[in-house]
């Protein structure tokens, strides 16, 4: 007895192979990881009336080589927050926006890549990719206000500590709008 496979079973099959593909392996990753990359814009700034300042600039992290850092260190500066993580298929997505900003802006604005991962995970990451950030590891809870819901999220605040940008999921950082945002702002 032969059991003949019909053309729609073969499309069914094919369909739920690559279904499986795209969500459970490393494909998947990398083809979530490319549309987002494809499909993030610019970052929006928040509107006039919903600029609102940190409640707190007390929150204890960790830089990469275990020393200790405090947001307080940084009042008064232009500062850049981003939430994110190394199995975030959009943090991944806007890591090579967010280099490039940081390589032309540097420590004129201060950069703050935040992840809850391990330190050894994040240090092999960021070297496999050649990514050269500042990350710092949470010791303590964020200021309210820059509480966060999803990855990646991200904030830039301004020198009196208004959050000019509130910004989840993946963004084209290294976009001309960001630029002129930063400038602006480093020039108040």
């Amino acid at each position: 007895m032969s059991i003949k496979i019909g053309k729609k079973q073969w499309l069914n099959a094919a369909l739920i192979l690559g279904i499986v593909l795209l969500l459970f392996t490393p494909i998947g990753f990398k083809v979530k990881v490319l549309a987002s990359r494809l499909l993030s814009s610019s970052a929006a700034m928040v509107k006039a009336e919903m600029q609102v300042p940190l409640d707190s600039y007390k929150w204890e992290l960790k830089d990469t080589d275990m020393q200790p850092f405090n947001l307080e260190t940084q009042k008064g500066k232009v500062i850049l927050v981003n939430f994110w993580a190394t199995w975030c298929g959009p943090c991944i997505a806007e890591m090579p926006s967010m280099q490039k900003l940081y390589n032309d802006y540097g420590d004129r604005v201060a950069f703050m890549f935040v992840t809850n991962e391990k330190e050894q995970k994040v240090l092999d990451f960021l070297e496999k990719k050649g990514y050269e950030l500042p990350v710092y590891f949470p010791q303590s809870k964020e200021p309210k206000i820059l509480s966060y819901k999803l990855l990646p999220t991200t904030y830039i605040i301004n020198k009196s500590g208004k959050i000019m940008v509130a910004e989840t999921g993946a963004a084209d950082w290294n976009s001309t709008s960001t630029r002129n945002l930063l400038d602006s702002l480093l020039e108040e």
